[in-house]
């Protein structure tokens, strides 16, 4: 004998595993984009490079400590690593100009194609 409603528990019990697994999924994603983000901006300031943002050169640390600025001020505006890169890391909010990185005696490039090799390090690591 079925007792009533217990077809709609049945299917209320099993959306609410999907969403758990969703929900866990989804937090699992934002943990690895942060350990990236946090290993990207950490490159650059352990980095002996030159940051070029706005014409005006910067040292590493005060790089790495205005894109953690950044960061934490446009969270909204991103949602993947690419993202941050794209949308943060890799150009002035208030100019447009792209920012640029210089390591020894090489010419300068950059920013965004600098952060993406050292993500596609990252992931070969960590894969």
């Amino acid at each position: 004998m079925k007792l009533p409603g217990t077809k709609r528990r049945t299917s209320l019990v099993a959306a609410l595993i999907a969403a758990v697994g969703i929900a866990l999924g989804a937090s699992a994603q934002a943990d690895d984009m942060e350990s990236e983000i946090d290993y990207l901006v950490a490159q650059i300031g352990q980095s002996d490079c030159t940051f070029i943002r706005n014409g005006k050169e910067h040292s590493a640390k005060n790089a790495e400590d205005h894109l953690q600025m950044k960061r934490r001020r446009g969270k909204r505006y991103y949602d993947t690593t690419e993202q941050f890169i794209e949308r943060i890391a890799s150009k002035s909010s208030w100019t447009g100009k792209p920012y640029l990185i210089r390591c020894g005696d090489g010419e300068s490039m950059p920013a965004g194609a600098w952060l993406r090799e050292r993500l596609e390090e990252f992931r070969a690591g960590t894969s």
